[in-house]
């Protein structure tokens, strides 16, 4: 039989507060379905009789959920609490301040992104949907060429980054992706403006090397549509990196 001197304090079991069960009920409902985004939470006296609790506690209940980024509160609405279902920018900011805090490169970043990209490109090309290819082609057609010389060029070329790994239909690269993406987009602006302004050379050559990319995904060819984007990657982080191998990412990040 253990006794109570035998457990350390720092073992011992604290038993969840009653607005935190709460919050976890909502918090599930959230995952399952059951709550959607843009729903909005039943209003207070219902849910008090549902789980039997009192106004303050139903209240820091819904304010666990706003922190969590869950809900979205209106101060003096009389809508109350309305659901948020977030993407991957909710562990984008948490996840910029850890790499600024390890004293993390671009560099590093760069190499993070070679590692997922390429991954999803082959998951794109061996199971995207016609609906999926039109979709990115769009982006080149309309949402990229906003002119070569344009300060949205990292933007929308980044944008097309982030989508490509979104359609490949794995959650967690799309997450990872959503993640690095402002970083790695203020990062080329940081390069544009450092004086290395993209020629009309190097913009066709990534515009070709999109296109490249779009047919062997249409081909459904995986290895190759890997292999090309990871050389895509890597002539670009050559590019972009070149003397700024040592610039940290709370540089870039302002």
């Amino acid at each position: 039989m253990i006794g109570p001197d035998a457990v350390p304090a720092s073992a011992a079991v604290r038993s969840p507060k009653t607005a935190e069960l709460v919050a976890g009920t909502l918090r599930r409902m959230v995952v399952d379905g059951q709550l959607k985004d843009g729903d909005f939470l039943p209003n207070e006296a219902e849910l008090m009789a549902h789980f039997a609790v009192s106004r303050p506690t139903l209240r820091e209940a819904v304010r666990v959920l706003e922190s969590e980024r869950l809900v979205e509160v209106r101060r003096g609405s009389r809508t109350g609490a309305r659901v948020r279902v977030p993407g991957p920018e909710i562990v984008a900011r948490p996840a910029g301040l850890l790499l600024e805090l390890s004293g993390a490169t671009i560099a590093d970043v760069m190499v993070a992104r070679a590692g997922i990209e390429p991954m999803a490109a082959r998951l794109l090309a061996e199971s995207g949907t016609p609906e999926a290819f039109e979709e990115l082609e769009k982006m080149i057609a309309e949402h990229i060429p906003v002119g070569w010389q344009s300060d949205r060029l990292a933007q929308t070329t980044g944008d097309f980054h982030r989508r490509m790994v979104e359609l490949s239909g794995n959650a967690t690269l799309a997450i990872i992706a959503g993640m690095l993406h402002e970083i790695t987009v203020r990062h080329t602006a940081f390069v544009f403006k450092e004086g290395r302004p993209v020629s009309k050379a190097d913009y066709d050559k990534l515009m070709r090397s999109y296109g490249r990319l779009m047919k062997l995904l249409r081909a459904g060819d995986g290895a190759a549509a890997e292999a090309h984007w990871r050389k895509h990657l890597d002539v670009a982080r050559e590019l972009s990196l070149q003397g700024l191998e040592d610039v940290k990412v709370r540089d870039v990040m302002g």
